[in-house]
């Protein structure tokens, strides 16, 4: 079989082979076993490899607001960690004209398990431009930061010393919520492991005001009653490896009596709001990102 175009949809690729990419993408299996059992499906290892590079992102052609964008202004800061341990490095977007004078709302950005990438600084400036601060963190900061390569980056984030991770993310969270142009109103959105982080903020920063969970895993449920933030909970329909964990997260949020609203896409996969990739799924990312913003707006303004 020769390798074949990209395909623009997850529905070119069978259910197998996406459960096997799944599997990849959070680091159950390598890329050679992935290689291997794909050939089992679709011929050969040279098919195999063509199915990769097009389930892989595409950053430059999905990119929806450049870095040049005259709407917005971008820098990249050095946060302090706590108990000396270093910093953790964060990409800020923010519209042009923000000052002291005119403060805005401010959006913690925690991306997925591959560090910060060009995909999740374009959320930033998306952010921008509608009128928040966007602070997006870089998990993978104290090794060298993302390498530029999403197999590197998925390598490193075996070494990540989690408890740290942990630390860094609630400093960026008090910085992002200090910042001078910023009017003190903190939300957080996450991708898959930035979905968990977001989950497990909301338990240990009683001043996030919105907390929006893609795709995220649950935090400890012990820690539920700590939740201050209204949740806004985002689902793939074919995610079955995170939707499992949702009813006891449910079951303990009810308990709770926290204020939490739930999604789930039908017939979508996990990864559906990542627009540089064949999972993304045009109608539920614009669905999920305008029920996003309508909880942003509500809570932050």
């Amino acid at each position: 079989m020769s390798e074949q175009p990209k395909p623009t949809t997850a529905s070119a690729f069978s259910r197998e082979v996406l459960t096997l990419f799944d599997q990849y993408v959070h680091g159950a299996v390598s890329r050679r076993v992935f290689l291997e059992r794909c050939a089992g499906h679709v011929g050969t290892v040279a098919a195999a490899t063509g199915i990769l590079a097009a389930l892989s992102p595409d950053f430059v052609r999905a990119q929806t607001i450049q870095a040049s964008d005259e709407r917005i202004v971008t820098a990249s800061v050095d946060i302090p960690s706590p108990a000396g341990s270093g910093s953790i490095k964060a990409y800020v977007a923010k519209p042009r004209g923000t000052s002291a004078k005119a403060r805005k709302p401010i959006v913690l950005v925690i991306h997925e398990n591959r560090g910060l990438n060009p995909h999740i600084e374009d959320i930033a400036r998306r952010l921008a431009v509608d009128g928040y601060i966007a602070v997006a963190p870089d998990a993978l900061t104290a090794l060298g930061g993302y390498p530029g390569d999403e197999d590197k980056a998925r390598d490193l984030f075996g070494k990540l010393d989690q408890k740290k991770i942990t630390e860094d993310f609630i400093a960026a969270a008090g910085y992002a919520q200090a910042h001078p142009e910023a009017n003190g109103k903190l939300g957080a959105v996450g991708f898959c492991y930035g979905g968990g982080v977001v989950n497990m903020l909301a338990t240990r920063i009683p001043t996030l005001r919105a907390g929006v969970p893609f795709y995220g895993s649950p935090p400890p449920l012990e820690g539920v009653p700590a939740i201050k933030a209204d949740l806004l909970l985002h689902f793939a329909g074919n995610d079955t490896r995170i939707d499992a964990m949702w009813p006891a997260y449910e079951a303990a949020l009810k308990q709770a009596g926290k204020r939490y609203e739930a999604w789930i896409y039908p017939g979508v996969e996990h990864g559906f709001n990542n627009n540089t990739t064949p999972r993304f799924d045009k109608d539920a990312a614009a669905l999920a990102w305008q029920r996003t913003m309508a909880l942003f707006k509500r809570t932050l303004s």
